[in-house]
């Protein structure tokens, strides 16, 4: 693929943080996208909001459901015939917390989304991918926590996470195998703190999944900046739509990995590995920080 123009993208979790900067590059690019969001408002807003500047459209889309993925397929394919870019991007997260202290709710919630939520998109959209017969490409949104090195008090996100960067991985070496005209990539945010809604996804979570017992509230990203003042600290952030940016360069430039600053993961992979050589813990118990 050699750029984006005329091709038709669907974004997941489009309607805001990583998805909208996405959306909102996409559409810089020349491309057609559909942005797919659980939260009506928020899609409704969006779409309004790039009127103008390209083609683009709105689904409501749960991705931890397969129907409503497969009726999001159905939408893209009856208004354009094709999907040449798939962005799983939608995700959340739930409170830290010790595994024994975690509940059922939060991995169906979490697993649902983030994992079910990827396979979900795979299916739907993959095999229409490969009939066509058109270049194409998968873009699969990981992170760090759980795809490099999980952070321990987050075993439910980072579980998640690692889950994702594996099945990209096989879906990559799969889609190769077999001889299709597609690709795939493994997208980690990175570059520095991010200010997205995954710092309140909890406004998203279903009735039928809330929480079997009470935590405290989860800090936002203004409770981190207080912070980080407080203690002289200054906190680097990464500008979303750079972050857009990367990962479309990075597309284009055919990288499985997609990570600013990549060698820094290559450090801490390398030295995990070591410790497992040594059938140890991977995670330094020196760097857990405490609850």
């Amino acid at each position: 693929m050699k750029d984006f123009a005329g091709k038709v993208a669907v974004v997941t979790g489009g309607a805001s943080g990583i998805g909208r900067s996405l959306v909102k590059e996409l559409l810089a690019a020349g491309a057609k996208v559909v942005i797919a969001d659980v939260e009506q408002g928020a899609l409704d807003k969006v779409v309004a909001e790039f009127d103008g500047a390209g083609q683009v459209s709105g689904v409501v889309t749960d991705v931890s459901d397969p129907a409503s993925v497969h009726a999001l397929a159905d939408a893209v394919y009856d208004a354009h015939g094709v999907c040449h870019l798939l962005f799983n991007n939608a995700g959340v997260a739930a409170p830290s917390a010790n595994v024994w202290e975690t509940t059922v709710n939060d991995w169906k919630w979490v697993h649902g989304v983030n994992v079910h939520g990827v396979i979900h998109g795979i299916q739907a959209f993959v095999p229409r991918m490969i009939a066509g017969g058109e270049e194409g490409h998968v873009i699969n949104t990981s992170s760090g926590d759980g795809g490099i090195s999980p952070l321990p008090y987050q075993s439910v996100y980072a579980s998640s996470k690692a889950a994702v960067s594996t099945i990209s991985e096989c879906l990559a070496a799969q889609l190769q195998s077999e001889g299709t005209q597609l690709g795939a990539s493994v997208f980690y945010p990175s570059g520095g703190l991010l200010d997205t809604g995954i710092w309140t996804t909890d406004r998203n979570r279903p009735q039928d999944l809330a929480r079997e017992k009470p935590y405290d509230p989860v800090p936002t990203v203004e409770d981190f900046k207080v912070a980080a003042e407080a203690a002289g600290m200054q906190l680097e952030f990464q500008d979303l739509d750079e972050l857009a940016r990367f990962c479309l360069q990075g597309i284009l430039d055919k990288r499985f990995v997609i990570m600013i600053r990549v060698e820094e993961a290559e450090a801490t992979l390398q030295e995990r590995a070591a410790r497992i050589g040594r059938a140890e813990l991977p995670i330094d118990q020196a760097e857990i920080p405490q609850l």
